[in-house]
């Protein structure tokens, strides 16, 4: 058949093919990408809610007929066909036409072909996720027979068309696909195989971007580090400190729930979930109390005669930021030491256990343990102070501010309280830092074990200080900084109490580093691994504090 007549022949299908063509781009706009799914407790977007890698025209279009060269001219009797009109790039198939798959024309007609499979429905990628529709439909290259598109969004496998020579086709890019959603499967669509007519991509699989489906929101605390210490000891009729056990948890967002909630004695888990107004809240027996979502407590926590207590992964925040008066105990003929701590342990409460907490800004102190308060283990806590004077009363300390962080033992001689065998403490992994002056921490009585600390509170006046009948051992720490690591209260003082100091690290400290004593050396009865103290900043700076 001549070359000319078989080119009129074609020419309507042609004219057709380029239309639908332009019907299908028109079709191929950018879309919005769905609504976003719920995806999770929270909505996420998902990625970015794309309009499918921008508008694509499904591949890049094919000449709609761009000649080929025609193949090469048969001698044989049959005249090479022009290259036949090439598919216009994959005009949508109507879900499922079948093409023709090109008609082997003796003369080397090229087969038309058949339409492109559409490349299938861009899969929606479930409901998590914005982006989802997964990307702009590919043209499908070139002859495919199409087949009915699967939900999934692949094309029709096509079919090989046998005929004619070889049309150059073009190969369609597919366009790419949107980044949002979850893995929308994006219309991955064969295209066909050609009739040896190049081999169009269909539409490059759209990834559809990994949709987060929303935060889950912090509905529970990490879990706590191991007990070690003197709050793992049995005494006083209990085994070890477990705190609310396995209750079931309560969620409070008040000071007023937190008050309500913390009293008694039966067993309570409390997750605190943000900020609180500032106010007293007293702690009753076998409670745990963890923060949540950056959890704070302000004011003044009180645990008088409480048994099994854990306290974790929570800020506490004292009255005196800043400022002392802002304390509703303080009197200003006394000055800062008038006012409350931000956690007093007292009155022979014992099993108490705080963990990654960060305590500051306690008018009188950050965390005082006395009257008769034992097995208590202190661990992963940061302590620290807001700038403050206390130019005031009689018990004023001036430009210091009254920032004495911990005491252990109030007095020399308690009356009420068997301090002299009790207020036993372990402190391990804790960190002494901005502006703390003095008590990190001031002991008397007692048996206190510190390794694995950090002090890197500047411009103090001595870190650890032995008073009356102390037993301490400071052992593994880092000392970075700070002035008199520890020292005895008086040699009155050291006649009865003890300190040992062993493999700690002095880093630029000066003054005392006071060993020895009157009293007798402290060895700890329960088990536990101190790590060396050259990776102690480190672990304790990236460690200690809430999580």
């Amino acid at each position: 058949m001549p070359i000319s007549r078989s080119l009129s022949r074609l020419a309507p299908h042609v004219t057709g093919l380029l239309a639908c063509a332009a019907l299908a781009s028109a079709g191929c706009g950018a879309s919005e990408g769905g609504d976003a799914g719920s995806g999770g407790a929270s909505a996420a977007r998902g990625g970015t809610s794309g309009q499918f890698g921008g508008a694509s025209n499904g591949g890049n279009t094919s000449s709609g007929g761009r000649q080929a060269s025609g193949g090469t001219g048969a001698n044989a009797g049959t005249s090479t066909g022009s290259g036949g009109n090439t598919a216009a790039g994959g005009n949508a198939a109507a879900a499922g036409s079948t093409a023709a798959g090109g008609n082997t024309g003796s003369g080397g007609n090229t087969a038309a072909g058949g339409n492109t499979s559409s490349g299938g429905n861009i899969n929606a990628g479930g409901n998590t996720g914005s982006g989802g529709a997964g990307g702009a439909l590919g043209r499908g290259g070139t002859t495919g027979s199409g087949g009915a598109t699967t939900a999934g969004g692949k094309g029709g496998a096509g079919g090989n068309g046998a005929g004619g020579s070889t049309a150059s086709g073009g190969n369609g890019s597919g366009g790419t696909t949107g980044s949002g959603g979850t893995n929308a499967a994006g219309g991955k669509s064969s295209g066909g195989t050609t009739s040896n007519g190049g081999t169009g991509t269909g539409g490059s699989t759209g990834s559809g971007g990994t949709g987060t489906g929303g935060a889950t929101g912090c509905t529970a605390p990490p879990a706590a580090s191991a007990l070690v210490g003197w709050a793992a000891v049995s005494g006083g009729g209990v085994s070890t400190t477990t705190g609310g056990g396995n209750a079931t948890a309560t969620t409070v967002t008040t000071l007023a729930q937190l008050q309500s909630a913390a009293k008694g004695t039966n067993a309570g888990v409390i997750y605190v979930k943000g900020t609180l107004s500032a106010g007293d809240i007293t702690v009753g027996s076998n409670k745990t109390i963890a923060g949540i979502c950056g959890a704070e407590i302000h004011g003044h926590l009180e645990l008088s005669g409480s048994t099994n207590v854990i306290i974790r992964n929570i800020k506490i925040v004292g009255y005196g930021v800043g400022n002392c008066s802002l304390d509703p105990s303080y009197d200003s003929s006394v000055g800062c030491s008038s006012g409350s701590d931000a956690i007093s342990v007292q009155k022979d409460a014992h099993h108490v256990w705080l963990d990654h907490c960060d305590i500051s800004d306690g008018t009188d102190g950050n965390l005082d343990i006395t009257n008769g308060a034992n097995y208590v283990t202190v661990s992963w806590t940061k302590f620290h102070y807001t700038a403050r004077t206390d130019n005031n009363g009689s018990d004023s300390t001036g430009a210091a501010g009254h920032r004495y962080s911990s005491l252990v033992g109030g007095t020399d001689s308690p009356s009420g309280y068997d301090d002299a065998n009790a207020l036993n403490v372990t402190w391990h992994h804790n960190w002494w830092a901005d502006r703390v002056m003095e008590r990190q921490p001031r002991i008397r009585f007692g048996h206190n074990h510190l390794f694995n600390n950090l002090w890197s509170s500047s411009g103090d006046n001595y870190c650890v200080r032995a008073g009356k009948s102390a037993h301490i051992l400071i052992e593994n720490n880092y000392f970075k900084s700070v002035d008199t690591p520890h020292e005895f209260n008086s040699s009155t003082d050291q006649g009865t109490a003890y300190i040992t100091a062993t493999g700690n690290t002095y880093d630029a400290t000066t003054g005392t580093k006071a060993t020895g004593g009157g009293g007798s050396a402290y060895t700890p009865s329960y088990s536990y691994t101190a790590d060396a103290a050259s990776g102690v900043q480190t672990a304790v700076q990236n460690g200690a504090g809430p999580k």
